[in-house]
């Protein structure tokens, strides 16, 4: 697979890994050498039992102990610092031998040990989800289609290939692989055609919903206009909803269809897949497709033996590597769908997929773009930035808080400022990562506030178009769509000063939830129950 713009990849040691491969590797060692020795001892004096070498239980004991000193490491040193909250608040030695490091090593620390992801395991993981979806969309093809029509010219159907998409393979995922998404195109019956159409303009509409599309069925080229009704009504039956006095193609529908499908498809391949990993199938909601869920029996290393969500998305292709998708994004972060004005009917709205043009806008920059630069490790640390800022808050709060400032929000702002700056010119450089990062979280307190707004960066006319390549018309003349707009006035007002106190306060943050070994000097929060913030911030 190509290398994804923007990343900078360093290999570094990863010590939880290291030190148990050494230690049993060294264990192993011993326990050979003593047998070997033992072997030869019985051979030349078979009378004498006596051994006089080391006991082999105390060497395994002096290694184990070995490795729980290694590990400790940290929490001994951060005994001993001076300042260390053990020692009462009080230096062994003169605070003057110490000055408290910059912002800029802090977030370098922070990052190469708490948020950068192992490209090993990384690797590792993406390849596990691309055999193991592999087979079952393949599977899903061969078993053609089992919903409400048994087969045929209109029957719906697996294309038989999937889409990987997601910040796992943009290079700017954080922390742990554990989570995928991956688009799985259908492929429609040849009979039919669609005619999608996009909500931003419609009036009376709620500005949650103006990133949905709706699609209706028309007849393709060369049809005959009075025989297609009769000739779709079985997939309209199954597959479609009333909407305006036309058939539109329903995404709850299909997405219970998918959902029988997948299971079906992986009842056919577990046997299979018994030997190399233990796989489950968690039924989506309205909100939330199904989730696959992956754990693998046999890995080439320990290190990579993680368990894996993958979400599997239904997909409709319209053109140029763009999709509609089901179910669409959560519209409102209130909860269920509101009523929708115009005969328009929840069931029937669907949303819209740009990750290939993202790919291609992030390829665009790349080519601009200095060497070292480091717009993609700014937006892993903003994610980073805005997973300590949820710490303290209760389910809803932090359920609104992380909706808000989305993995994907965070995205387009980086984007937006980008953009703006015509790519990443000089200032994007490693030197300057803490600048940067500043200026992204002063764009999206602006954001919050109203002062900008935070457009999607494909749809509409004021999208990345000329550089991301050709879109389907529809896309084209889409009317833009406020990323925020779905979020009332005090929501964003709340969000954009936590995300300020957030990042006004990330050293001690850092100290109270990034470990030890980062600011180890570093006063605490003024008050621990209120998990690094003062009381009187939201």
């Amino acid at each position: 697979m190509p290398r994804v713009p923007g990343m900078s990849v360093h290999y570094t040691l990863n010590l939880r890994v290291f030190w148990p491969l050494v230690t049993g590797l060294c264990t192993a060692l011993v326990c050979l050498y003593h047998v070997l020795r033992g072997s030869r001892d019985a051979r030349a004096e078979p009378h004498d039992g006596a051994d006089g070498g080391f006991p082999l239980l105390k060497v395994v004991v002096l290694l184990v102990l070995g490795y729980i000193l290694l590990r400790c490491r940290h929490a001994v040193w951060q005994r001993f610092l001076p300042g260390s909250p053990r020692l009462g608040g009080r230096s062994a030695l003169p605070p003057r031998h110490f000055r408290e490091p910059s912002l800029d090593i802090l977030l370098e620390s922070y990052y190469e040990h708490d948020v950068r992801l192992s490209p090993h395991v990384l690797g590792h993981s993406k390849a596990h989800v691309s055999r193991i979806v592999g087979e079952l969309v393949r599977a899903g093809r061969a078993r053609g289609s089992p919903g409400p029509i048994p087969g045929g010219a209109l029957a719906l159907a697996f294309r038989g290939d999937f889409i990987q998409v997601g910040s796992a393979y943009e290079q700017h995922k954080i922390r742990r692989p554990d989570g995928f998404d991956v688009l799985v195109p259908l492929r429609l019956p040849p009979l039919l055609a669609l005619e999608p159409q996009s909500l931003g303009a419609e009036p009376g509409l709620a500005p949650a919903f103006h990133g949905c599309f709706v699609c209706a069925l028309r007849a393709p080229p060369g049809a005959s206009s009075a025989l297609w009704p009769r000739d779709c009504k079985p997939f309209a039956d199954g597959f479609c909803v009333d909407v305006r006095g036309r058939r539109h193609l329903s995404a709850a529908q299909v997405l219970r269809w998918f959902q029988s499908h997948l299971q079906r498809s992986l009842a056919a391949v577990r046997y299979s897949l018994e030997g190399r990993c233990r796989v489950s199938l968690t039924p989506g909601c309205p909100e939330q497709p199904p989730t696959l869920h992956i754990l693998p029996c046999r890995t080439d290393y320990g290190c990579c033996r993680l368990s894996m969500a993958v979400r599997l998305i239904p997909a409709v292709h319209l053109g140029d590597g763009v999709f509609l998708v089901a179910p669409p994004p959560p519209p409102s972060p209130v909860g269920p769908l509101a009523e929708l004005p115009g005969g328009l009917r929840a069931d029937a709205l669907w949303g819209v997929n740009t990750a290939r043009q993202e790919q291609k806008l992030l390829g665009w920059l790349q080519e601009r773009a200095p060497a070292g630069a480091c717009y993609l490790k700014c937006l892993q640390l903003l994610k980073a930035l805005r997973d300590l800022g949820a710490h303290g808050l209760d389910t809803t709060a932090a359920t609104q808080w992380g909706r808000i400032l989305s993995s994907y929000v965070l995205k387009t702002a980086l984007l937006a400022v980008l953009l703006r700056e015509g790519g990443p010119g000089e200032g994007w450089d490693e030197a300057h990562l803490g600048e940067r990062l500043s200026e992204l979280v002063r764009f999206l307190r602006d954001c919050l506030l109203r002062r900008h707004t935070l457009f999607h960066c494909v749809l509409g006319r004021g999208g990345a178009a000329a550089e991301v390549g050709p879109l389907p018309k529809v896309l084209r003349e889409a009317a833009p769509v406020d990323l925020l707009a779905a979020f009332d006035r005090r929501a964003r007002e709340l969000a954009a000063a936590r995300l300020l106190s957030t990042w006004r306060r990330l050293p001690q943050l850092l100290r109270a939830y990034g470990g030890p070994r980062y600011l180890a000097r570093c006063p605490l929060p003024r008050a621990q129950r209120t998990q690094g913030f003062p009381e009187d911030e939201p």
